[in-house]
């Protein structure tokens, strides 16, 4: 893989460039609508944005980057600067999320009850490293993982497009597993002067862990207020359905993404009345469903895929009911970030035959 991408160094694709920096970032919390912007762009604008991953930073990993990532055998010069001034700078509380968030970016003409699409463009490593962590209160298995009383971070390492794990702690027989970067948090503000934890997911988007959203798909939110006020972060290099431990891989991205405003008519046109998130993919349109209670995500995910069939392409309710339980994949996005996420795979192509 490329160098080590420190902020401004390497290829930059876009004309507007947006570094982390502790200026632009939020750690622990999502912007609202009382955050000023840190970049102002026209709908159609390619964004290139350094994100920085929140794994290395953190109070158990010894609130030292440096340290932690050259205790574990980086080269000072590969740890990122951004994540070490961030750190040196900002504080964040216990009653704050984990995430680095990045933004937020007002896009001119964005209103509410329009969509934000938020188009994957390019991901890059920034990094040949990253951490999967497994805290105790957190992950699937709370009360049995992990098995002592402090919290696991591992150190996995990246190599020709693919993450390397031990198999054993300490021993050289490595597990090797593709990469698939994307970014688990991609948002909107909400309305207020209340900035939202940055750990549950909700309609604002966030903290959503779909993996799905990979270059070439684009995820559409509903607009809270006025300039949509969008932001990313929780970059992950991979990760699959559920992320059981509470991290995937994580590790942090240059991302080129494109901000598209949807007006409020064409967007219910084109996919009906939805509380969002939604994704669309070059094969797949994924409606989602976020609850605390992962069987009521699940319901959510359903009902907002029949609402999805009935609106786009005219189906009758119950014909609708029986292709998703025919021909579609309810995937779980997450089960770790307080608010469960489920997503409905829902293949365009089936559809070729009907007019929309």
């Amino acid at each position: 893989m490329s160098a080590t991408l420190q902020p401004g160094a390497g290829e930059i694709r876009a004309a507007a460039y947006l570094p982390s920096t502790p200026q632009t970032v939020l750690w622990g919390r999502l912007p609202c609508g009382a955050d000023e912007p840190v970049l102002r762009i026209e709908p159609g604008t390619e964004v290139t944005i350094d994100t920085v991953s929140h794994e290395g930073l953190l109070d158990d990993q010894g609130s030292d980057p440096l340290a932690f990532f050259t205790g574990h055998g980086v080269a000072a010069g590969d740890v990122l600067t951004d994540a070490i001034e961030i750190v040196g700078t900002l504080t964040r509380t216990s009653t704050d999320g984990p995430h680095v968030v990045t933004g937020p970016i007002h896009v001119e003409g964005a209103e509410p009850g329009d969509l934000l699409a938020i188009t994957v463009l390019e991901t890059t490593p920034r990094v040949p490293y990253g951490v999967i962590s497994n805290r105790h209160g957190r992950g699937a298995l709370v009360g049995e993982l992990p098995r002592g009383p402090e919290n696991v971070s591992v150190f996995a390492t990246v190599r020709d497009g693919v993450g390397c794990l031990p198999a054993v702690e300490g021993g050289e027989r490595l597990i090797e597993f593709p990469l698939a970067p994307f970014l688990g948090i991609m948002g909107v503000a909400v309305a207020g002067d209340e900035r939202p934890h940055s750990v549950p997911p909700g309609a604002h988007g966030g903290n959503i862990d779909i993996n799905l959203l990979q270059v070439g798909s684009t995820l559409y939110l509903p607009v809270q207020v006025p300039g949509a006020l969008a932001y990313v972060g929780d970059p992950h290099f991979a990760q699959g359905d559920g992320e059981v431990a509470l991290t995937a891989l994580e590790a942090s991205l240059r991302v080129t993404l494109r901000f598209d405003v949807v007006p409020a008519v064409e967007a219910l046109a084109r996919f009906g009345p939805f509380e969002g998130p939604l994704v669309e993919t070059p094969e797949y349109l994924v409606p989602t469903g976020l609850d605390k209670d992962l069987d009521e995500a699940v319901r959510k995910c359903v009902r907002a895929a029949l609402a999805l069939l009935q609106a786009r392409w005219g189906l009758d309710e119950h014909l609708a009911y029986a292709y998703l339980s025919a021909a579609t994949d309810i995937n779980i996005s997450q089960v770790v970030d307080k608010v469960c996420g489920a997503h409905a795979r829902i293949r365009v192509a089936d559809f070729d035959g009907l007019a929309r």
